[in-house]
């Protein structure tokens, strides 16, 4: 019987009667697992026989974890990764070859955007960064050579969105593979597999893992891709996930959905809060009714998400002194952590894109990013607001000054 996700996120992926009736998963910190016999070893080898080798090959916790993504995502098989930049490097370096090419959403993480520029660099894997809102205009950029599309939504840290099924169809004319980083979203809220997309990612540091306490990536797909995965890029490049960490996603998946509900209605009050302040320029988040994507967000996901990102009247020094003047938030990269997160992408997660990159993304100077907690929501509020006061009459000082 097909249960619901709440439910999935406790259950699946372990038995108890597997491990001598503990309630919570087991912990297997061994680098190495002994074989009964010569015979077994290499049959395990020529992969004949099912069985932990070595722990960067499986590890009985880690798989747990991999079998209970595979189930929230709606996918066939997981695999997990020590980051989320390890799980997207090894989905496009397995997928890709020299002279190659991978198109993208015109904006994505500055060290996806990173790792892009190396391919090219390095080994002339080309890529193209665009707007994904016109089909026709996707089509004139996908090449003989494009193998994979790759894209954010909602994209970070600017909250547009992509249509998850307009991009499939594309994909699907032309068979290209597509990948989604879908760490903004989790798979409680959207699940692009469902859509048509072919593999999934997730940065698992971020509210999969929901506690600021562990590094980790995540990847979904059917069985014949995450086999060539596990045994291409990640064996042999061994961006791994430790048994200890897996542990840690397994605790924190079982509270994702009564976190991100918490999130998501602590994201709707800040935004409308946002919205009504004189001195907030513009507020992007998928929930609103009056955001560019907002059809978008109804068509494919559950919850807007817990994102905001806003630009406040004035500069990069003003959109600094801004954030120095947080007390309850904290200046951080990163999301979905408990603690409500606030930071300058120009300066910090997209620090790496050039300027003039950033401004096609839509990452101006003044633009600011929040990862709204799970504290209370008028408490948030309340140091923003703060703030703003305080930015507002510094502001207002300066001029009367001049």
């Amino acid at each position: 019987m097909k249960k619901r996700i709440e439910t999935e996120v406790i259950h699946s992926g372990y038995s108890s009667d597997q491990h001598h009736g503990a309630l919570a998963p087991p912990i297997y910190p061994t680098s190495t697992f002994v074989f009964p016999n010569a015979e077994t070893g290499e049959q395990r080898f020529a992969g004949e026989q099912e069985g932990y080798i070595y722990s960067r090959l499986g590890n009985p916790t880690v798989k747990m974890l991999e079998e209970r993504i595979a189930v929230l995502e709606g996918g066939e098989k997981g695999l997990a990764f020590g980051s989320g930049m390890a799980a997207v490097s090894a989905v496009l370096l397995g997928l890709t070859k020299t002279e190659d090419h991978i198109l993208c959403s015109q904006g994505v993480y500055g060290c996806t955007f990173g790792l892009l520029q190396m391919m090219e660099e390095k080994y002339r894997i080309h890529h193209d960064l665009i707007p994904m809102t016109d089909p026709e205009y996707i089509e004139e950029h996908i090449h003989p050579n494009t193998k994979v599309i790759f894209i954010e939504t909602p994209i970070n840290p600017t909250m547009a969105l992509v249509d998850l099924e307009m991009i499939s169809q594309i994909a699907a004319k032309h068979k290209i593979t597509v990948v989604v980083d879908n760490t903004f979203s989790t798979p409680y809220l959207q699940r692009p597999l469902e859509h048509g997309c072919h593999i999934v990612i997730h940065s698992a540091t971020k509210y999969i893992g929901g506690h600021g306490d562990v590094v980790a990536g995540l990847v979904v797909s059917d069985a014949e891709t995450i086999n060539f995965l596990a045994s291409t890029t990640q064996k042999d490049i061994g961006g791994i996930m430790s048994p200890f960490d897996a542990w840690l996603l397994l605790r924190g998946l079982k509270t994702l959905p009564i976190r991100m509900d918490r999130h998501c209605d602590n994201a709707a009050y800040i935004n409308e809060k946002l919205k009504q302040h004189p001195m907030v320029e513009e507020v992007a988040y998928p929930g609103d009714p009056q955001f560019r994507d907002y059809m978008i967000a109804e068509k494919q996901m559950d919850q807007p998400g817990g994102l905001i990102s806003f630009k406040i009247k004035g500069d990069k020094k003003d959109a600094q002194r801004f954030i120095n003047s947080m007390k309850l938030i904290k200046i951080a990269v990163s999301l979905g952590d408990a603690e409500t997160l606030i930071q300058h992408p120009a300066t910090m997660t997209h620090a790496v894109v050039g300027e003039e990159s950033r401004a096609k993304m839509g990452i101006t100077d003044n633009m600011i990013r929040i990862s709204v907690g799970l504290e209370a929501k008028e408490d948030i509020w309340a140091d923003l607001e703060r703030a703003l006061e305080l930015y507002s009459n510094s502001g207002m000082t300066e001029t009367e000054t001049v």
